[in-house]
């Protein structure tokens, strides 16, 4: 059944601030929120399956929905390009289930401008040393592409004002009841127009 109420909740962050953890328990929290898989064309990771963390899609393939239209947003991250599926998201909100969207700021500005009533959420590592003790701890990345990704994750983190919300993930718990709060229709605290707020993660950038 078709629900006008049903919503469109957009994620995005730096590498490594966590934002793949903070959703997944989130989703875990809300059974009834749907979570869109995103295509990409990064190889897989041991630890991911199919379908479960991405649609793993050839560059060729990811061409062909972009040029149909079948994207609702599409980013070229570390080189690798990444994607929503349009016709997911909108099924999902017509059987009226929310929606999130987990991606990066260059999504969520193509997002924002297609579905103007979504709202943004942003999450920052409480600090950018702490940031790169968490890109170093998964033990995926050569020190070349580690430094990559911070000098990224830094450029990434400037556009946190765009966002109607900002979490600063520096405690599991506390970021998921956030989170959960902005979901529920709240989480007032963490709006980015809050004069705390802007003080807190102005503390974080360098």
């Amino acid at each position: 059944m078709n629900d006008s109420s049903a919503r469109l909740f957009v994620v995005a962050a730096p590498s490594g601030a966590g934002k793949t953890t903070l959703v997944k328990a989130l989703v875990v929290r809300r059974p009834g929120l749907r979570f869109s898989i995103s295509y990409t064309t990064r190889k897989k990771r041991s630890n991911e399956v199919e379908s479960v963390d991405y649609l793993f899609v050839s560059v060729d393939e990811f061409a062909r929905l972009r040029a149909r239209g079948d994207l609702l947003e599409s980013a070229e991250v570390f080189d690798n390009h990444y994607g929503t599926g349009r016709k997911q998201v909108e099924q999902h909100l017509q059987d009226g289930h929310h929606v999130i969207l987990e991606i990066d700021w260059q999504g969520a500005a193509q997002v924002r401008e297609a579905k103007p009533a979504c709202t943004t959420i942003f999450i920052l590592p409480p600090s950018t040393d702490e940031l790169e003790h968490r890109l170093r701890s998964r033990h995926t990345d050569s020190d070349d592409v580690i430094r990559r990704r911070l000098r990224d994750a830094l450029s990434d983190m400037s556009h946190w004002s765009e966002f109607d919300f900002a979490i600063i993930n520096d405690d599991l718990e506390r970021a998921v009841d956030d989170l959960e709060a902005i979901v529920a229709g709240a989480g007032e605290s963490c709006a980015t127009s809050d004069a705390a707020v802007r003080d807190a993660v102005m503390r974080i950038l360098p």
